[in-house]
């Protein structure tokens, strides 16, 4: 069934706050007596970016006694960033995006994959909606599909993130009851439209940046131009009942720097976006190097919003690839791509510094593999011929059963024959560390080495339930160097984007 169910706009609608949300959120905002302290916030999220992730990419880039600019920042706390189970409060204690980006865009708890509605699946009401109706200037800007769950959790609501479209599908669109059979449609058609069908609808975002061309179609480009949005790229040839890479243009880094006002959609590849590390390797000529940076999207989509609207702008970035290539234990370009994002952090507190009025919070949605940095020199327990020994000769009563002999806890040579990205990369038995040179290392050592300082290993290739940090900059800045919990974070920015009124509502 090809695009069954369309709307022509997303209506925000009151949603409830999770227990312990303090403010008065999913509430019309209360614009009497402003405070004009912060006008703008800008909001930008490494995807899977846990605290290791940050510790590792320092070392690589800055060394030891560096900093990256994301540490620089005055401010700096942790997220609990937990889901929980559909129908329910009970904790999920592993998120994944979806849920935790509705945690912090409209303040509530939801189930894993959800998208702007609560556990309960009643659509929720967006901060970037809220910012929109109250007639501030808004973006969303990522490395992603623009309709992932990162972005897609700031303008539109769906039961599945899979909705994505260009074409519907229960199997993406409609949850599974237990018997295995989908759930019946639900009464509003918001909750099972096309998520770029959505987008391209709503004009919730004046400035849209990022990958997924190809969950687009060209009457969503013509939605978007009858709405005054600048379309970089062609969405596709209306006379094909399905697009290509062949009928659809993605926009280019020279089409960005073109444009200098108004409403942007610029969608750079009809996926994700390139990896930063494997763009350098291509070709001059290859279109993935037309794709702008991160950094580049984050100065271009300011400049854009800026001075756009009276009372200010909010501005999403999300880094997304941190998490993409944690999932795939590949450290050297998830090492390339927190350098990236750290980058675009820059940029965003450069401007914040010379505005004065801008706040800006950097955080993650949750952590992903169990990223570590361990000993030079030692090996991992996926390494390992056993577990390490669990008995304690000084004492007993310590030990544990069954028992483990420490003479077993050795590198077995048949599962791991040397580094992941040295020698033995090319052996799939190898689950070894991956190495990397630091600027505190001899000239002469090499990334892959032994001898490199930087020795990484991933605990698995899914989420984890750690908690993330979170840095901030600016006015309401220590409202975030706390211990706090990801729906907390819709109820600061909210009081920070609205002022006086909504901080003491």
């Amino acid at each position: 069934m090809r695009r069954s169910v369309r709307i022509l706009t997303v209506i925000a609608t009151t949603g409830a706050l999770a227990a312990g949300t303090a403010v008065a959120a999913n509430s019309t905002p209360q614009q009497g007596g402003r405070d004009n302290e912060i006008h703008n916030v800008i909001y930008l999220l490494g995807d899977g970016m846990g605290r290791t992730h940050v510790t590792a990419a320092r070392e690589r880039y800055y060394g030891a006694h560096g900093k990256l600019n994301m540490e620089q920042l005055p401010n700096y706390g942790a997220v609990a960033t937990y889901a929980v189970e559909k129908g329910t409060d009970q904790p999920s204690l592993v998120t994944d995006s979806a849920s935790s980006a509705t945690a912090w865009s409209s303040g509530v708890k939801t189930y894993n994959a959800a998208i702007g509605v609560d556990a309960y699946e009643k659509k929720v009401t967006t901060l970037m909606e809220q910012a929109h109706q109250a007639g501030f200037a808004t973006g969303n800007v990522s490395t992603a599909e623009v309709t992932d769950a990162t972005p897609a959790a700031q303008f539109s609501h769906a039961l599945l993130r899979g909705c994505q479209g260009p074409v519907y599908s229960d199997a993406s669109c409609l949850p599974k009851k237990a018997d295995g059979s989908y759930e019946d449609k639900p009464a509003d058609p918001t909750l099972i439209t096309p998520i770029a069908e959505q987008i391209a609808r709503n004009g919730t975002a004046d400035v849209i940046l990022g990958g997924g061309m190809a969950r687009f179609e060209p009457d969503d480009q013509k939605a978007l131009q009858a709405q005054g949005y600048q379309v970089l790229g062609s969405f596709g040839d209306p006379a094909l009942p399905a697009q290509t890479a062949g009928s659809q243009k993605p926009a280019t880094r020279t089409d960005l720097e073109n444009v200098s006002s108004g409403k942007v959609v610029g969608l750079f590849s009809r996926g994700n976006l390139t990896v930063e590390q494997a763009k350098a390797q291509l070709p001059a000529d290859a279109p993935q190097r037309q794709e702008p940076t991160l950094a580049e999207m984050t100065e271009k989509s300011i400049s854009l919003l800026n001075g756009r609207s009276k009372k200010g702008f909010l501005l999403q970035i999300e880094g997304a690839q941190i998490d993409k290539r944690s999932h795939a234990n590949d450290a050297a370009q998830t090492l390339g791509e927190v350098k990236a994002f750290d980058d675009a952090v820059k940029a965003a507190v450069d401007f914040a510094k010379k505005d004065g009025h801008t706040l800006v919070v950097v955080t993650a949605d949750h952590e992903c593999a169990g990223f570590n940095i361990i000993e030079k020199g030692t090996f991992t327990n996926a390494e390992a011929a056993a577990p390490p020994a669990n008995t304690d000769a000084g004492n007993p009563a310590n030990n544990s059963t069954p028992s483990r002999s420490s003479a077993a806890n050795v590198k077995d040579p048949a599962r791991s024959s040397g580094i992941v990205n040295g020698s033995g990369s090319g052996d799939p038995k190898n689950f070894g560390p991956a190495t990397f040179r630091t600027p505190d290392d001899p000239a002469d050592v090499k990334d892959g080495s032994p001898e490199a300082s930087l020795w990484l290993t991933y605990l698995s290739g899914n989420h984890t339930g750690a908690d993330v940090p979170i840095y901030a900059y600016g006015p309401d800045g220590k409202r975030f160097a706390t211990s706090q919990n990801n729906t907390e974070l819709y109820g600061k920015m909210y009081r920070s984007l609205f002022g006086t009124a909504a901080r003491t509502s």
